[in-house]
């Protein structure tokens, strides 16, 4: 009866991304230095590379709620993404992907977390930008590696891209990728070597005043 009650509240839930989001708000109501500013921030890059421990962080500070897509995605699916991607392939996942940044961009004041692979659809993009500031976070392959094998959600939300040893995908796929990433972004951050607090001090200048 619990795990059918749970299931029920997921599916009640998971379709309005403002609902998703009110539970993960931070109490303050105004942005950084108390001013209020309602475009959305997206953080974007390869797996491990600080996207949501920063983003709740981030979020924090400047007062905006956090809303992970890969989250989003398996609370409206009622499913791990590991499950969607072995039963229906990743074709099925960038489907429901697409589905959530639409549905999570249409609002504004959001702290995004946006999956490593998202901007490889020209549409996710075009949802994410329209208001929102994206951001690049970066690191070493050798740091991605390194978090990945520390990082309990790897087995769950992260299934292989490729089948291959593990330093050779993030290599393999960050060659393709980091042109999408490069034109995706408004500005970088890299991660590597750096607390939470130095990568989030960094990101709230590059932002400025407004914010």
């Amino acid at each position: 009866m619990a795990q059918s009650a749970e299931r029920e509240r997921r599916k009640r839930y998971a379709p309005c991304p403002m609902r998703y989001a009110a539970e993960n708000r931070p109490n303050r109501l105004n942005g950084h230095n108390g001013k209020t500013f309602h475009m959305n921030i997206v953080l974007i890059g390869y797996r491990c590379t600080g996207k949501t421990s920063v983003g709740k962080a981030l979020s924090e500070r400047l007062g905006k709620a956090f809303v992970d897509t890969d989250d989003y995605i398996e609370k409206k699916a009622d499913r791990p993404i590991s499950d969607m991607v072995t039963k229906e392939g990743w074709d099925f996942f960038r489907e429901k992907e697409k589905e959530a940044i639409r549905e999570i961009a249409s609002s504004e004041d959001l702290m995004i977390a946006a999956g490593g692979g998202a901007v490889l659809n020209t549409e996710n993009v075009t949802n994410l930008k329209r208001n929102g500031v994206v951001i690049l976070l970066e690191t070493t392959n050798e740091t991605i590696l390194e978090r990945m094998r520390a990082d309990e959600k790897t087995e769950q939300q992260r299934p292989s891209l490729t089948g291959e040893d593990p330093l050779e995908e993030i290599e393999e796929v960050l060659e393709i990728r980091r042109p999408y990433y490069q034109q995706a972004m408004d500005f970088s951050v890299d991660t590597t070597s750096k607390s939470i607090e130095q990568v989030v001090n960094e990101i709230i200048e590059k932002l400025g005043p407004e914010f």
